[in-house]
């Protein structure tokens, strides 16, 4: 299994209009075996005691797995959708620094992927990791 190597600005505006552009969240780097990307810490993602709500960390790693599920199968024949997630939050991200994550691929199967995305903060930092399970599902014409 490899990642395909596309250009990062390519994958950033594949995601303009979703959910990944309206939190922030860009991609800095891809290999054959990971994606990374990286999210702000601002209003849209604090909870009330003005730290990166859990939830904002879902959303960056079942974005990071998917998006590198995506990019991992052929698309003129398969889609990748999140199944099932969990995180385990492990320090706080306080409002306006940044997150960063890394997507690396624990199994990828024809009919499942497992991803596992481990997020830092600015000072390299273990904040969350996450683990999703991806569905490969026919695309529908």
């Amino acid at each position: 299994m490899s990642i395909k190597i596309t250009p990062i600005e390519q994958i950033n505006k594949s995601q303009e209009n979703t959910m990944v552009s309206f939190l922030g969240i860009e991609i800095t780097e891809v290999t054959e075996n990971t994606l990374s990307g990286k999210m702000p810490v601002d209003e849209r993602h604090i909870q009330i005691m003005g730290v990166l709500n859990g939830g904002g960390s879902v959303v960056l790693a079942e974005s990071l797995g998917s998006i590198a599920a995506n990019m991992s199968v052929d698309t003129e024949k398969y889609a990748c959708m999140g199944l099932e997630i969990n995180a385990n939050h492990i320090r706080p991200v306080p409002k306006g620094k940044w997150v960063y994550g890394t997507a690396t691929a624990l199994h990828v199967g024809k009919k499942t992927h497992i991803w596992e995305i481990k997020m830092t903060n600015e000072e390299g930092k273990l904040t969350c990791i996450s683990r999703i399970t991806i569905a490969v599902v026919e695309r529908f014409h």
